[in-house]
């Protein structure tokens, strides 16, 4: 698909990897309506990449609230008037061990990281069925294709991602619409400290900003850069290609794993990088 002059919706956009998206998006010729719960963040980020052609909006938006992914839809379609990308990419970590995860923290887990996705699926999808074109990307992780210690709902909801754009992708066969499904290992992101956004309700301290050259460090492996992710995500919806990998040591893990499952083999620890 050729997306200069077409419309982007990304969600999660004002940091990270949704941030990355935008700005490339932008770059690239697109109008694009930034989402995220962050209202100051948002405004800010929208307001450093505006550069006051209209082709930019900054929509307030949780995704785990389907009233609000709606309205996030119609004000897409009340500025532009069509939608042709949709990135499902707000998402969330609780590092937490399973038998230490209460039932509030696994709701909001899901809530965003996986029913944000199925929300925006089912407000945007069929825009783009109608129109015969477009290209859904949802935001899993490599943490949906190999197992880890310690992150066991993060990782519940990011193997759901994997198997809801797997089957998003059979069901919109010979539609017009393509699906992606980007599986990242370590990016530069403040994905550890997404408990900043966690209701009150909840009860969690505010997370420790972490460098990620340091976290990099202890995870054996290098972090790209948003800028650098939000590339591959503009070759794979140009090539309409389904899988997004960034790191080579996350085909060396998934080969250990599918032997594992092959000769029936309890999960093992991840390959280091």
């Amino acid at each position: 698909m050729d997306i200069a002059g077409r419309v982007a919706v990304v969600t999660g956009a004002a940091s990270g990897i949704g941030l990355g998206l935008a700005g490339r998006f932008l770059a690239e010729g697109m109008s694009v309506v930034m989402a995220d719960v962050e209202r100051e963040a948002l405004e800010r980020e929208a307001s450093r990449l505006d550069d006051g052609s209209g082709r930019l909006r900054a929509v307030p938006c949780d995704v785990g609230d389907p009233e609000q992914v709606a309205r996030l839809r119609d004000e897409t379609l009340a500025a532009f008037g069509a939608v042709h990308v949709l990135c499902n990419n707000a998402g969330v970590a609780g590092g937490r061990p399973l038998l230490k995860t209460r039932p509030a923290l696994w709701r909001w887990i899901v809530d965003v990281n996986l029913l944000g996705v199925a929300y925006g699926i089912q407000a945007f999808a069929p825009l783009m069925v109608a129109q015969g074109v477009g290209h859904v990307v949802n935001t899993a992780s490599e943490a949906g294709l190999i197992p880890a210690p310690l992150v066991g709902a993060y990782c519940a909801t990011k193997y759901a991602v994997v198997g809801l754009s797997e089957s998003l992708a059979l069901e919109l066969e010979n539609t017009g619409v393509g699906v992606s499904c980007l599986c990242p290992e370590l990016v530069s992101t403040r994905i550890f400290e997404s408990t900043r956004n966690a209701p009150p309700a909840l009860g969690l301290p505010q997370p420790p900003s972490i460098p990620i050259d340091q976290i990099a460090q202890l995870m054996n492996t290098t972090a790209l850069s948003p800028d650098d992710v939000a590339g591959r995500v503009v070759d794979a919806i140009r090539e309409n290609r389904f899988w997004i990998i960034t790191h080579d040591v996350t085909h060396r893990r998934l080969r250990q794993r599918n032997a594992d499952l092959e000769q029936g083999r309890s999960p093992s620890h991840p390959v280091q990088a």
